[in-house]
């Protein structure tokens, strides 16, 4: 009964939090990171190969091995840590958590949980960027690098329980937050922010779906015991994870039950519990001893500071202001894609330098640019069109070369065959304006739109009428008749004089 009412109850939309029973919750995020190497072994980073093709004797336990840093995967925790504002660690050092499992050859993990690499940052989340009803300020408790573990596969069709070790021995960060968030909209936000940031610092994928970012959600009501739900997926699996862990506590404490300390795993419509949830002394905790402490210069957060790109809040309000002007809404978009943001500042800096007002660029862009791409199915990719033959449309345009209706159909063109010439597809196709002295062109223009307004009446008596939008239908004529060469301005005065 609980299964079925919070599921009807989180489809609806309608959840709310009771205020007699104070929600409570941290996240614990486990993020992949973009090394070429893996942790502690010279094995390649590698997710699409075949099952345990990419392996050392270290990733799978072969006694004799020994752990090597990757210095690669410590610049890139650093970088995170930096950018959360953490107090970076003169002296961190890794531990051995020990507890056996399938997937973890070894008998144990090593991780920093006694002296992690970072502590105490905050990831701030904004009303106006992160659709917040106000400010809030997440705190971070620490920032440790551990190794991930190998990958269970259960075969269907055999019956058979596999391991894949490829996984086993990958970089990992964990980032660990205080229990901060007191609804589902600050879990949404944090986890979008968190997974742009870690992207535009190229320090992970930052995809929940593949698993290059798994988190595990603590839960708690009226402060009573936590209990944490273990590697979520997706936003809609956390979120329907802890409404119905929520409401389960709730239920237990009407029932005047305790709520047990445990781990529990989400099947898809419930919270199952796994195990009692352990202490640090069940898990033996003892520092490696064949891995050295990682010392590290009072002044390196600043250094790493330095090397940093501007942060995605900052490039959205750069993007929002003048020179650009964009909509939020268009500046989120561009943000969270790094190559079209690029794409977009090349397109403006070659276009205003030949005074091209921002609102056309922006119009251009966001709509016939886009929206091109969309109608032909075809994913935006800057390499197709590059921004300089872009540009050389849009002036076309600019100069009264060709007319907007012609531009559509080369841009068209331009995306369907990669490496067409502009002039070319205009040449071709018949598209270039007609070579008339202006006299003449009056004249033809002015038979055209009488032939047209002789052949509709009932349009032209709408117009009459009071019905000014129907002289769209006359322009659609018009343009279809001049296959676009013409421009719309031109016709619209025309009919306006024919038709009084």
């Amino acid at each position: 009964m609980l299964t079925k009412r919070l599921l009807s109850t989180t489809s609806a939309g309608l959840f709310q939090f009771d205020p007699l029973y104070r929600f409570k919750c941290g996240l614990e995020i486990h993020t992949q990171l973009k090394t070429r190497y893996k942790l502690f072994s010279l094995s390649p980073t590698s997710f699409n190969s075949e099952p345990n093709s990419k392996i050392s004797y270290f990733d799978i336990a072969i006694p004799g091995t020994q752990p090597k840093l990757n210095p690669e995967a410590l610049l890139l925790a650093l970088k995170l840590s930096t950018a959360l504002g953490c107090q970076i660690q003169p002296k961190s050092r890794f531990d051995r958590k020990h507890y056996f499992y399938p997937d973890q050859p070894l008998g144990y993990q090593i991780t920093q949980f006694y002296h992690p690499l970072a502590k105490h940052g905050e990831f701030k989340l904004t009303q106006r960027y992160d659709n917040l009803e106000k400010d809030k300020t997440i705190n971070i408790q620490q920032i440790q690098i551990e190794q991930d573990t190998g990958k269970i596969i259960y075969d269907k069709h055999d019956g058979l329980i596999k391991i894949d070790l490829n996984r086993a021995n990958v970089p990992l960060i964990e980032l660990i937050t205080d229990p901060d968030f007191e609804n589902l909209a600050q879990i949404k936000s944090f986890l979008k922010k968190y997974q742009l940031l870690v992207k535009h610092l190229d320090i992970c994928t930052g995809d929940l779906e593949t698993g290059a970012i798994r988190v595990d959600v603590n839960v708690s009501v009226n402060g009573g015991n936590r209990v944490e739900i273990k590697n979520l997926g997706s936003t809609g699996e956390i979120q329907d994870a802890v409404i119905y862990e929520y409401t389960r506590q709730i239920s237990e404490l009407q029932q005047s039950r305790v709520i047990q300390q445990e781990t529990r795993g989400w099947n898809g419509k419930e919270t199952v519990r796994s195990r009692s949830k352990e202490d640090a002394v069940d898990y033996r905790y003892f520092p490696d001893s064949e891995l050295p402490i990682i010392n590290l210069d009072s002044q390196i957060g600043q250094d790493i500071a330095k090397t940093l790109p501007e942060f995605p809040d900052q490039l959205m309000a750069n993007l929002v202001e003048s020179p650009y002007k964009l909509e939020l809404k268009h500046a989120r978009f561009l943000v969270e894609i790094p190559e079209l943001l690029k794409y977009y500042q090349d397109l403006f800096s070659i276009l205003t330098a030949h005074k091209v007002p921002a609102k056309q660029i922006n119009n251009w862009f966001i709509h016939e640019v886009l929206g091109a791409f969309n109608k032909l199915d075809i994913s935006v990719d800057p390499q197709i069109l590059p921004s300089s033959t872009l540009a050389e449309l849009i002036l076309k345009v600019k100069n009264d070369a060709i007319t907007l209706t012609v531009a559509r159909t080369v841009l068209s063109t331009l995306i369907a065959i990669p490496g067409s010439s502009i002039d070319q597809i205009i040449k071709e196709n018949g598209l270039a304006k007609p070579q008339v002295d202006s006299t003449d062109m009056d004249q033809a223009v002015t038979e055209l739109c009488q032939d047209i307004v002789d052949r509709n009446p009932d349009v032209v008596e709408k117009i009459r009428n009071g019905k000014k939008n129907s002289v769209n239908y006359l322009l659609g004529l018009a343009m279809k008749e001049t296959k676009g060469k013409v421009g719309s301005k031109l016709f619209l005065q025309k009919f306006q004089a024919l038709i009084k």
